[in-house]
């Protein structure tokens, strides 16, 4: 049945019992199928290679018939130019086919995805735990700054926009140092992510670091040293952290070699720091002075009677213990930082326990180290500045600091400079001495002072 197709004609189409098509005159292949439910449907009905071929344009009204009508003329023009053998021509109904197998394609593959914290999880034990010595300050900052906010997201669904977004809250926060350390460790893992083909690109390309970089030039003045040195022994930090502080100023090493020190690196006076706890990566002896030496057995002697290990046993494992009893590892360099700036800043609060407040609104704290603010690895910084002070020669100092070599001399020069680190670490030792005695003595002679006073 062929008829002209206008509105009119197709509101009057008779229903049927059964399903019907009629074709529109003057128009091959377009039609309209009557459902006996009164569902009317156009179609465009043509062959390829023998094949007949059935596409669906939409039903009526809700598709009108000039939309249907063009719908039409659109696939008509893709038939006809196939059939020439043009570049252009397309059989519709496979172009529909195809592109609903590749949805259903894609969509399989974005089920299979990896979320954000799956992909950390990969990064962390499949390339920064074999490559990187700090692989947990990584799956730490991740845990903290990242799955929180992405953590059930896809991987590749992370746009650029999101990585500006989280580094700006971590700055507004006030912490621009951590935005920098979160931003580079966001780009290695998306670096990762690339090269082991699960994202096609980096989205962290082109995004700058969030924060300036400013290097720390914080030394500790010989009156800050006194002031701390005496209030550390006051101040609300545990005796493991306290030796540790006291252990890197006396010895210059960095935070989280002192903080892992295990008994089995030290043999007399040398302690030697194997090449996998090496910033480096190569292994660095460290002379230890007397006082150093003190600090350590010290520390123990208190593990051992806090174990009940008998005084003529020796012992075997970590200076600074975890205080998990669970964890047999080293205590988290990270404790020495948080217990300086909480001390620092000690909020104070009235005798009910409830925080004080300044009169601007601010919550009120005081200094118990007496001391502006510093890191653990400005005291590395403070004792090479006395070193140089001192006169010891540069190359003696990186030696003791265990920098790595520069230039030509990294390859020929392979001397260890141990008996010059030995000196130098003895000279920087006696002047620390002197400067804590100093700070006793005035203690003392206040003492008495005092005293007079009361008797008087």
């Amino acid at each position: 049945m062929k008829t002209r197709f206008d509105d009119p004609t197709i509101r009057n189409l008779e229903l049927k019992e059964k399903t019907y098509d009629c074709m529109a005159e003057k128009e091959p292949g377009f039609g309209i199928r009557v459902h006996p439910s009164g569902t009317m449907t156009f179609f465009y009905q043509y062959k390829v290679d023998g094949l007949r071929r059935f596409m669906s344009l939409g039903n009526y009204p809700t598709t009108s018939l000039k939309k249907a009508r063009d719908h039409y003329q659109a696939e008509l023009a893709k038939v006809k130019a196939l059939r020439r053998g043009s570049a252009d021509g397309v059989d519709p109904v496979a172009e529909i086919k195809r592109k609903q197998e590749l949805r259903i394609a894609e969509e399989a593959a974005r089920s299979q995805a990896l979320t954000v914290s799956e992909l950390c999880k990969e990064y962390i034990e499949k390339h920064a735990m074999k490559f990187k010595r700090s692989w947990q300050e990584d799956e730490r900052i991740l845990n903290k700054e990242v799955i929180p906010l992405w953590g059930k997201r896809k991987a590749q669904d992370i746009k650029k926009r999101d990585v500006i977004l989280l580094l700006e809250g971590i700055v507004e926060r006030g912490s621009p140092g951590m935005a920098n350390n979160t931003f580079k460790i966001i780009r290695k893992m998306l670096n990762y992510a690339v090269e082991k083909d699960i994202l096609i690109l980096s989205v962290a390309m082109g995004v700058k670091l969030p924060a300036p970089v400013n290097a720390r030039e914080r030394v500790l003045s010989q009156d800050e040293i006194k002031l701390l040195w005496s209030n550390l022994k006051t101040a609300s930090i545990s005796e493991d952290i306290r030796c540790a502080i006291e252990l890197i100023l006396y010895t210059a090493q960095r935070p989280g070699e002192v903080i892992g020190i295990h008994t089995r690196e030290i043999d007399g006076d040398w302690w030697t720091i194997p090449s996998e706890r090496s910033k480096s990566s190569k292994t660095h002896r460290v002379f230890l002075t007397g006082s150093a030496k003190k600090i350590i057995d010290d520390s123990i002697t208190r593990i051992k009677s806090a174990k009940k290990i008998p005084s003529e046993t020796k012992y075997d494992g970590y200076i600074f213990p975890c205080p998990h009893k669970t964890k047999i590892q080293s205590a988290d360099r990270h404790a020495l930082s948080r217990a300086i700036a909480r001390n620092i800043a000690w909020p104070l609060t009235d005798d009910k326990g409830r925080p004080l407040y300044t009169k601007d609104g601010k919550p009120a704290s005081e200094n118990r180290l007496g001391v502006e603010h510093f890191t653990p690895h400005d005291l590395r910084r403070t004792a090479a500045t006395f070193m140089a002070q001192a006169g010891e020669m540069d190359e003696v100092i990186d030696a003791v600091l265990n920098h790595a070599k520069q230039g030509v001399i990294k390859v020929y020069n392979q001397y260890r400079y141990d008996k010059e680190k030995q000196m130098a670490l003895e000279s920087w030792e006696r002047k620390l001495l002197s400067i804590i005695a100093e700070k006793q003595q005035k203690d003392n002679v206040t003492s008495i002072k005092e005293g007079r006073k009361k008797a008087a």
